[in-house]
């Protein structure tokens, strides 16, 4: 990942992704549709004085009242997956929120070459966006790599209410597959059969 802020990426294109939802509130807001008077106008009105190039010193850490900021180095990654999951086969990062909890959640997954989940669905709606490397998927129920289609940074999914899929990245890419995924928690995962039937759960075992 080469942003340092991949983090407020992520979350510029979960706002858009429900902007009908953000303009439908914004609607009943007084200031709804007021216009900035800070120079007005295109780039091309800017005075060049306020204008910034990349050799420019940088600014400040934004206020973290008005805009967080998650940078890379403090993603606390660890194994995502059945017990034996090993680290450098699946990882996964918090955000902000927990899956496993009531409320909205967002997360990095982080699929390094050669690694894919097994057929499955998720009881909740989940978005995805694709933010380094190439990320595999495919929607069989039956597990064969060859099924996988590959999805590109900077593209976007959906895994679907109920929708069964699997996803991972293949074998001789350059790079893992890092994609940031939110949506609303408490949501499940449930493993599929071949005919796409749930997979009962094992019997606890009796201590």
């Amino acid at each position: 990942m080469h942003s340092r802020n991949i983090t407020m990426i992520g979350a510029a294109i979960a706002m858009g992704a429900l902007g009908l939802t953000v303009a439908y509130a914004q609607s009943k807001n007084p200031f709804h549709g007021n216009k900035s008077n800070q120079y007005l106008g295109t780039m091309k009105d800017i005075p060049a004085a306020l204008h910034a190039v990349i050799t420019d010193p940088e600014g400040k850490l934004p206020d973290p009242s008005r805009v967080t900021a998650l940078q890379t180095k403090g993603l606390k990654w660890r194994p995502n997956g059945p017990p034996g999951t090993k680290p450098g086969e699946a990882d996964i990062a918090n955000v902000y929120g927990d899956p496993d909890k009531p409320g909205p959640y967002a997360v990095f997954y982080r699929w390094h070459q050669g690694a894919f989940s097994r057929p499955h669905y998720h009881d909740k709606i989940r978005h995805v966006v694709v933010v380094s490397g190439t990320w595999w998927v495919s929607s069989s129920t039956t597990y064969d790599e060859k099924t996988t289609y590959p999805l590109h940074a900077g593209d976007t999914g959906t895994d679907m209410p109920n929708g069964i899929h699997w996803d991972g990245t293949r074998s001789g890419e350059k790079e893992p597959a890092v994609i940031y995924l939110y949506g609303e928690g408490p949501v499940a995962t449930v493993f599929v059969d071949t005919k796409g039937k749930p997979i009962p759960k094992e019997p606890a075992a009796k201590k």
